[in-house]
């Protein structure tokens, strides 16, 4: 039930490195969260680079700096994943957008938000999570 906001700088990634980049993020998802292959559900956001204000080094390691081609996915989903499952989902996404379009790791900036199964409506004013759990 994951549902992705990927923001990245306008005019910096064609419709096909976004698909690209849609494309791995869903396998990181599927392999790493054992999401099932058609809960596919991402939008991409694309800002000005003058519109995003943050500081170029804070928290990376060996002195390694951020760049105006910062991509930030936030992620939201249900609860109940482990830590190693979230470190390697974060590791995962980024070493493949490295490997997959020479994106700098250092601009991969990941967020997850976990949301309570009733707080998810996937259409026709249904909480279809509570309701599959209720076996409705």
């Amino acid at each position: 039930m994951p549902f992705l906001n990927v923001y990245y700088p306008e005019h910096q990634l064609n419709d096909k490195k976004l698909e690209k980049i849609s494309n791995h993020i869903h396998q990181s998802l599927i392999q790493h969260f054992h999401i099932p292959k058609d809960d596919y559900f991402q939008l991409f956001l694309p800002y000005p680079s003058q519109h995003f204000f943050y500081d170029s080094q804070y928290l990376l390691e060996r002195g390694e700096k951020r760049t105006d081609n910062m991509i930030y996915i936030s992620i939201t989903c249900g609860q109940g994943r482990t830590v190693e499952q979230k470190k390697k989902l974060y590791q995962s996404i980024a070493e493949g957008l490295h490997a997959d379009l020479d994106l700098s790791t250092n601009n991969i900036f990941i967020t997850l938000n976990e949301t309570p199964l009733e707080n998810w409506s996937f259409g026709q004013g249904l909480a279809q999570m509570v309701n599959q759990k209720e076996g409705k």
